[in-house]
């Protein structure tokens, strides 16, 4: 495998403030350099990806962390207008959610989402999901170039 020489970028797509703090402390413990984005709404989630608004500046992510239950714009929007776009379509987006409802599971695979994974409730195993995720998706994935 190769080194990652470059800081890995992650868009997490969250309105649970608690969820952030915790991704964000599963991640800072990270054998990898990572540049965590967080935004609270799908809408949000989309001016990032397209450089609008003030995320004109906004880096283009490795990888995705996608909550379903959101404001604005939920999850399943937000997964079929990544995956119905020619450039953001291989960006990884892993549904990151509370939902364990089959039609959940079913409707983010044929949406087009890379993986589905639960949010444990205790807090260690929420971290350890998350440490998993990151050692899964950069340590033995081989990601698409930019």
């Amino acid at each position: 495998m190769n080194p990652v020489t470059k800081a890995i970028e992650i868009l997490l797509v969250e309105d649970d403030p608690g969820d952030i703090d915790l991704i964000e402390e599963a991640l800072e413990d990270a054998k990898l350099q990572i540049n965590l984005n967080s935004v609270r709404d799908g809408v949000e989630a989309l001016a990032y990806l397209r450089q609008e608004g003030k995320y004109t500046q906004a880096i283009s992510p490795d990888l995705i962390l996608l909550d379903l239950n959101l404001p604005r714009r939920d999850g399943r929007e937000v997964l079929q207008d990544i995956k119905g776009d020619n450039y953001f379509k291989r960006i990884p987006v892993v549904v990151l959610t509370t939902s364990d409802a089959e039609d959940d599971i079913l409707k983010s695979y044929n949406l087009g989402a890379n993986c589905y994974v639960s949010k444990p409730l205790g807090m260690q195993d929420f971290i350890k999901i998350v440490e998993s995720i990151e050692n899964f998706w950069f340590t033995v994935v081989k990601l698409p170039p930019k």
